[in-house]
Protein backbone atom coordinates (compact mmCIF):
# COMPACT_ATOMS: atom_id res chain seq x y z
CA UNK A 1 0.00 0.00 0.00
CA UNK A 2 2.83 2.41 0.92
CA UNK A 3 4.67 1.54 -2.30
CA UNK A 4 1.56 2.31 -4.37
CA UNK A 5 1.16 5.68 -2.63
CA UNK A 6 4.80 6.61 -3.27
CA UNK A 7 4.68 5.56 -6.93
CA UNK A 8 1.45 7.51 -7.44
CA UNK A 9 3.08 10.60 -5.93
CA UNK A 10 5.48 10.79 -8.90
CA UNK A 11 2.69 11.25 -11.43
CA UNK A 12 2.31 14.57 -13.27
CA UNK A 13 -0.45 16.96 -12.15
CA UNK A 14 -2.42 19.30 -14.41
CA UNK A 15 -1.33 22.43 -12.54
CA UNK A 16 1.27 23.61 -10.05
CA UNK A 17 0.26 23.43 -6.41
CA UNK A 18 -2.45 26.08 -5.92
CA UNK A 19 -1.58 26.63 -2.24
CA UNK A 20 1.85 27.92 -3.22
CA UNK A 21 1.36 29.26 -6.74
CA UNK A 22 -0.98 31.70 -8.41
CA UNK A 23 -1.75 29.54 -11.44
CA UNK A 24 -3.41 32.40 -13.32
CA UNK A 25 -0.11 34.27 -13.66
CA UNK A 26 0.38 37.99 -13.10
CA UNK A 27 -0.22 41.25 -14.95
CA UNK A 28 3.20 41.03 -16.59
CA UNK A 29 3.30 37.34 -17.33
CA UNK A 30 0.96 34.47 -18.13
CA UNK A 31 3.23 32.09 -16.22
CA UNK A 32 2.31 31.08 -12.65
CA UNK A 33 4.00 33.10 -9.92
CA UNK A 34 4.56 32.48 -6.24
CA UNK A 35 1.79 33.86 -4.09
CA UNK A 36 2.96 37.12 -2.54
CA UNK A 37 2.69 35.90 1.05
CA UNK A 38 4.68 32.77 0.17
CA UNK A 39 7.41 34.76 -1.58
CA UNK A 40 7.74 37.15 1.35
CA UNK A 41 7.90 34.34 3.91
CA UNK A 42 10.52 32.40 1.93
CA UNK A 43 12.68 35.53 1.74
CA UNK A 44 12.32 35.98 5.50
CA UNK A 45 13.33 32.36 6.13
CA UNK A 46 16.31 32.75 3.79
CA UNK A 47 17.45 35.90 5.58
CA UNK A 48 17.51 34.02 8.89
CA UNK A 49 19.39 31.11 7.29
CA UNK A 50 22.02 33.44 5.80
CA UNK A 51 22.59 35.00 9.25
CA UNK A 52 22.94 31.47 10.67
CA UNK A 53 25.69 30.67 8.14
CA UNK A 54 27.73 33.35 9.90
CA UNK A 55 30.01 34.26 7.00
CA UNK A 56 30.27 37.53 5.09
CA UNK A 57 29.23 36.39 1.61
CA UNK A 58 27.76 37.67 -1.64
CA UNK A 59 24.31 36.16 -2.29
CA UNK A 60 23.58 36.04 -6.02
CA UNK A 61 20.07 34.60 -5.83
CA UNK A 62 17.59 32.59 -3.78
CA UNK A 63 15.88 29.89 -5.78
CA UNK A 64 13.14 27.34 -5.24
CA UNK A 65 13.45 23.96 -6.92
CA UNK A 66 12.11 20.43 -6.55
CA UNK A 67 8.72 18.88 -7.14
CA UNK A 68 6.80 21.86 -5.68
CA UNK A 69 8.32 23.95 -8.48
CA UNK A 70 7.05 21.45 -10.98
CA UNK A 71 4.00 19.42 -11.94
CA UNK A 72 5.01 16.30 -10.00
CA UNK A 73 4.29 17.74 -6.55
CA UNK A 74 2.63 15.57 -3.90
CA UNK A 75 2.04 15.25 -0.17
CA UNK A 76 5.67 14.09 0.11
CA UNK A 77 7.02 17.35 -1.36
CA UNK A 78 9.27 19.84 0.42
CA UNK A 79 10.04 23.42 -0.48
CA UNK A 80 13.70 23.22 -1.53
CA UNK A 81 15.17 26.68 -1.03
CA UNK A 82 18.69 27.31 -2.36
CA UNK A 83 20.79 30.31 -1.37
CA UNK A 84 23.17 30.80 -4.31
CA UNK A 85 26.50 32.07 -3.08
CA UNK A 86 29.58 33.29 -4.90
CA UNK A 87 32.16 31.13 -3.12
CA UNK A 88 34.96 33.16 -4.71
CA UNK A 89 33.74 36.30 -2.94
CA UNK A 90 35.00 34.98 0.41
CA UNK A 91 38.57 34.93 1.72
CA UNK A 92 37.91 31.40 2.96
CA UNK A 93 39.11 28.52 0.77
CA UNK A 94 36.20 27.25 -1.36
CA UNK A 95 36.63 23.63 -0.19
CA UNK A 96 36.58 24.70 3.47
CA UNK A 97 33.60 26.96 2.77
CA UNK A 98 31.68 24.13 1.13
CA UNK A 99 32.29 21.83 4.11
CA UNK A 100 31.27 24.60 6.52
CA UNK A 101 28.05 25.35 4.65
CA UNK A 102 27.18 21.65 4.30
CA UNK A 103 27.54 21.27 8.06
CA UNK A 104 25.61 24.46 8.78
CA UNK A 105 22.68 23.59 6.48
CA UNK A 106 22.52 20.12 8.05
CA UNK A 107 22.33 21.64 11.54
CA UNK A 108 19.75 24.22 10.43
CA UNK A 109 17.47 21.63 8.82
CA UNK A 110 17.71 19.30 11.83
CA UNK A 111 16.96 22.08 14.35
CA UNK A 112 14.08 23.71 12.49
CA UNK A 113 10.68 22.46 11.40
CA UNK A 114 9.43 25.38 9.32
CA UNK A 115 6.39 24.74 7.15
CA UNK A 116 4.61 26.82 4.52
CA UNK A 117 1.04 25.62 4.10
CA UNK A 118 2.02 22.18 5.38
CA UNK A 119 5.15 21.78 3.24
CA UNK A 120 8.46 21.65 5.09
CA UNK A 121 11.11 24.15 4.03
CA UNK A 122 14.57 22.67 3.42
CA UNK A 123 17.47 25.15 3.19
CA UNK A 124 20.60 24.70 1.08
CA UNK A 125 23.73 26.80 0.60
CA UNK A 126 24.79 26.31 -3.01
CA UNK A 127 27.76 27.50 -5.02
CA UNK A 128 26.33 29.79 -7.71
CA UNK A 129 28.62 28.13 -10.27
CA UNK A 130 27.46 24.62 -9.42
CA UNK A 131 25.16 23.05 -12.05
CA UNK A 132 21.65 22.16 -10.87
CA UNK A 133 19.63 19.70 -12.93
CA UNK A 134 15.97 20.63 -12.68
CA UNK A 135 13.14 21.53 -15.05
CA UNK A 136 11.62 23.95 -12.54
CA UNK A 137 13.82 26.68 -11.01
CA UNK A 138 12.20 29.84 -9.64
CA UNK A 139 14.03 32.93 -8.41
CA UNK A 140 12.35 33.88 -5.14
CA UNK A 141 14.59 36.93 -4.95
CA UNK A 142 13.56 38.29 -8.36
CA UNK A 143 10.10 36.71 -8.59
CA UNK A 144 10.67 35.06 -11.96
CA UNK A 145 11.26 31.67 -13.56
CA UNK A 146 14.87 30.83 -14.40
CA UNK A 147 13.85 27.44 -15.80
CA UNK A 148 10.13 27.06 -16.48
CA UNK A 149 8.46 23.85 -15.27
CA UNK A 150 7.78 21.25 -17.89
CA UNK A 151 4.90 18.79 -18.19
CA UNK A 152 7.01 15.86 -19.26
CA UNK A 153 5.34 12.84 -20.78
CA UNK A 154 4.32 10.53 -17.95
CA UNK A 155 5.42 7.23 -19.55
CA UNK A 156 7.72 5.67 -16.96
CA UNK A 157 7.07 2.12 -15.76
CA UNK A 158 6.08 1.75 -12.08
CA UNK A 159 7.25 -1.87 -11.97
CA UNK A 160 10.70 -0.88 -13.19
CA UNK A 161 11.06 1.76 -10.46
CA UNK A 162 9.83 -0.68 -7.83
CA UNK A 163 12.23 -3.39 -9.02
CA UNK A 164 15.22 -1.06 -8.83
CA UNK A 165 14.12 0.24 -5.41
CA UNK A 166 13.69 -3.27 -4.01
CA UNK A 167 17.21 -4.13 -5.13
CA UNK A 168 18.65 -1.21 -3.18
CA UNK A 169 16.40 -2.00 -0.20
CA UNK A 170 17.80 -5.55 -0.12
CA UNK A 171 21.33 -4.13 -0.04
CA UNK A 172 20.50 -1.78 2.85
CA UNK A 173 18.67 -4.50 4.79
CA UNK A 174 21.65 -6.81 4.25
CA UNK A 175 24.06 -4.25 5.68
CA UNK A 176 21.85 -3.83 8.75
CA UNK A 177 21.59 -7.59 9.36
CA UNK A 178 25.32 -8.15 9.00
CA UNK A 179 26.29 -5.11 11.09
CA UNK A 180 26.15 -7.22 14.27
CA UNK A 181 28.52 -9.84 12.83
CA UNK A 182 31.36 -7.75 11.43
CA UNK A 183 33.84 -5.08 12.50
CA UNK A 184 32.09 -1.70 12.96
CA UNK A 185 34.69 0.08 10.83
CA UNK A 186 34.02 -2.32 7.95
CA UNK A 187 30.30 -1.65 8.23
CA UNK A 188 30.83 2.12 8.25
CA UNK A 189 32.99 1.86 5.11
CA UNK A 190 30.30 -0.25 3.43
CA UNK A 191 27.56 2.24 4.36
CA UNK A 192 29.57 5.13 2.92
CA UNK A 193 30.25 3.13 -0.25
CA UNK A 194 26.51 2.52 -0.75
CA UNK A 195 25.69 6.19 -0.05
CA UNK A 196 28.29 7.30 -2.60
CA UNK A 197 27.00 4.82 -5.19
CA UNK A 198 23.42 6.00 -4.68
CA UNK A 199 24.47 9.62 -5.09
CA UNK A 200 26.34 8.81 -8.31
CA UNK A 201 23.43 6.63 -9.47
CA UNK A 202 21.01 9.53 -9.13
CA UNK A 203 23.39 12.12 -10.59
CA UNK A 204 23.94 10.06 -13.74
CA UNK A 205 20.18 9.68 -14.23
CA UNK A 206 19.55 13.40 -13.81
CA UNK A 207 22.31 14.33 -16.24
CA UNK A 208 21.28 11.84 -18.91
CA UNK A 209 17.47 11.72 -18.70
CA UNK A 210 16.36 14.36 -16.19
CA UNK A 211 13.92 14.22 -13.28
CA UNK A 212 11.93 11.30 -14.67
CA UNK A 213 14.96 9.07 -15.09
CA UNK A 214 14.56 5.72 -13.38
CA UNK A 215 17.63 6.49 -11.27
CA UNK A 216 16.11 9.70 -9.86
CA UNK A 217 12.69 8.13 -9.28
CA UNK A 218 14.32 5.19 -7.52
CA UNK A 219 16.31 7.55 -5.29
CA UNK A 220 13.15 9.48 -4.43
CA UNK A 221 11.32 6.23 -3.68
CA UNK A 222 14.07 5.25 -1.19
CA UNK A 223 13.87 8.68 0.42
CA UNK A 224 10.09 8.60 0.72
CA UNK A 225 9.96 5.10 2.23
CA UNK A 226 12.75 6.18 4.64
CA UNK A 227 15.38 3.70 3.46
CA UNK A 228 17.88 6.51 2.99
CA UNK A 229 17.10 7.56 6.55
CA UNK A 230 17.54 3.95 7.66
CA UNK A 231 21.03 3.90 6.21
CA UNK A 232 22.00 7.20 7.85
CA UNK A 233 20.52 6.11 11.20
CA UNK A 234 22.53 2.88 11.10
CA UNK A 235 25.70 4.86 10.41
CA UNK A 236 25.00 7.15 13.37
CA UNK A 237 24.15 4.22 15.66
CA UNK A 238 27.38 2.35 14.89
CA UNK A 239 29.44 5.54 15.24
CA UNK A 240 27.89 6.26 18.65
CA UNK A 241 28.51 2.70 19.84
CA UNK A 242 32.10 2.79 18.62
CA UNK A 243 32.85 6.05 20.45
CA UNK A 244 31.03 5.09 23.67
CA UNK A 245 32.88 3.72 26.69
CA UNK A 246 31.07 1.24 28.92
CA UNK A 247 31.95 -0.39 32.23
Amino acid sequence: MESEKILKSFRVKDELNSEVWDNTGSENSKEPHLKREVDERLLEISENFIKFLGVDIDVEDITMTGSLSNYNWSSFSDIDLHVLIDFDSSDIDSKVLRELFNAKQGIWNSLHNIEVYGYEVEMYAQDANEPHFSTGVYSVLNDEWLVSPNKLEDTWDENKVLKKALSWMDIIDGIEKKSYLQDPEDTLKLIQKVKDKLKKFRKCGLEERGEYSYENLTFKFLRRNNYLGKLSNLKNKITDETLSLEE
